[in-house]
């Protein structure tokens, strides 16, 4: 990856709907090779998908939770009920396992805090958990799907 993958980058994670000819000319290069350049990165799997971001608040899902889950089970059966459980649920946005205390990390989306409350019990109702507890942002103070380049070799 040289210097021009990594400013095609830069741009498609800023836009990734622009035309690959004015993708060239930001990158300053021609389309063609921008194209290629394009396909191989997401051969490679560095280039995941390319989406749309909406805006929570304009399709109605204001609130957003971080609920932190412990479990006393780490079984494979447990595992898997809990992965089933957490993808049939699309306010479930992000679900992470982590270190310390607390065993996983998920982020939702509700219309309101009633709506959570809606998928809470139909996460307790699918699933044993020892202790689950959930903070509720205020404020975005950041959000960004940019990630930095400056660490690829």
């Amino acid at each position: 990856m040289d210097s021009i993958d990594k400013k095609i980058l830069r741009i498609l994670q800023q836009d990734a709907s622009l035309p690959v000819a004015e993708l060239s000319e930001r990158a300053g290069i021609s389309p063609t090779p921008v194209w290629r350049r394009i396909r191989k990165l997401e051969d490679d799997g560095v280039i995941d998908r390319r989406v749309a971001l909406l805006d929570q608040e304009a399709i109605s899902l204001g609130l957003t939770g971080f609920v932190l889950i412990r479990t006393s089970d780490h079984s494979d059966n447990w595992l898997e009920t809990f992965n089933a459980a957490v993808a049939s649920i699309p306010e479930i946005v992000e679900v992470h396992r982590t270190s310390g205390d607390v065993d996983y990390v998920l982020k939702v989306v509700a219309p309101d805090m009633k709506g959570y409350d809606t998928i809470y019990r139909r996460m307790i109702r699918n699933v044993a958990m020892y202790d689950v507890s959930a903070s509720f942002s205020m404020e975005k103070l950041k959000a960004t799907t940019e990630l930095p380049l400056d660490y690829i070799s």
